[in-house]
């Protein structure tokens, strides 16, 4: 009798798996009390101290510039590329004659990450963080195709990187806790990029030509602090989003 044995699939085989497999809800995770402070005190970790804000802030900054790529492609224009920096600041480059399609783009910079964050904390306690995870690895992975310089190759290649450790190395079951980290800290990132500016517009006003609020502002003559209370309007909203299953756990346990 002859035995075959089967071969064992390859890492990216594996990774790919994985992903695909991701695309389905899951089991819905019972967060408790404890789970739930100890993945707040960890997204707090990533995205307040300066040392790991150093590197997690890179991650807000990829995010902030697809939500001007987003902005780009959903008002028909033509994406010419994007820059990430090491400085945290960022380039997105699109092609237009319609002034709505610019300021459409060009709004879509600071809400996105807190938007994204929210979507995180919702899919990974509504059984669907995996496929939040998957999907958010493809994005990343086509945007490659739009960066244009070597930091912003480099920074988006960790990005991609760390995202597939992630989904090859925390087990299904556990991948509803990572999605809700991410999204804390994103929605924290997004709270600390709009206080950073403001603190522009209040304090280092020879920074103006570089923000958003100031390039809309020029743009369509409404002026920057309106667009910076919009801004802050949909961040808040996010929290909002992301609080709904939080106080249904809070609630659970009292």
């Amino acid at each position: 009798m002859v035995y075959f044995e089967a071969a064992t699939p390859s890492l990216p085989q594996q990774w790919w798996d994985r992903v695909a497999s991701g695309f389905a809800q899951s089991e819905i995770p019972a967060v408790t009390v404890t789970e739930l402070l100890a993945v707040v005190v960890i997204a707090v970790i990533l995205s307040v101290p300066r040392a790991t804000w150093r590197y997690f802030g890179l991650f807000a900054t990829v995010t902030h510039e697809l939500g001007h790529a987003f902005g780009a492609l959903t008002s028909g224009q033509r994406l010419g590329g994007i820059q990430l920096r090491l400085n945290h600041s960022g380039t997105t480059t699109s092609y237009t004659r319609g002034r709505f399609a610019a300021v459409w783009s060009g709004f879509w910079g600071y809400p996105v990450p807190g938007m994204t964050g929210a979507a995180l904390v919702w899919s990974g306690f509504t059984g669907w963080g995996p496929a939040a995870m998957s999907a958010g690895l493809l994005i990343l992975l086509a945007s490659l195709m739009f960066i244009r310089n070597v930091a912003g190759v480099f920074i988006l290649l960790a990005a991609v990187v760390a995202s597939a450790a992630m989904i090859i190395a925390v087990p299904a079951a556990f991948t509803g806790h990572v999605a809700i980290i991410l999204g804390l800290a994103l929605l924290v990132a997004a709270v600390r990029d709009l206080a950073k500016l403001t603190n522009v517009h209040l304090r280092r006003r020879d920074q103006l030509r570089t923000s958003d609020a100031y390039i809309l502002f020029r743009a369509t003559a409404v002026p920057s602090g309106v667009w910076i209370a919009l801004f802050a309007m949909l961040v808040g909203a996010s929290w909002l989003v992301a609080w709904q299953p939080i106080s249904k756990v809070l609630a659970a346990a009292t």
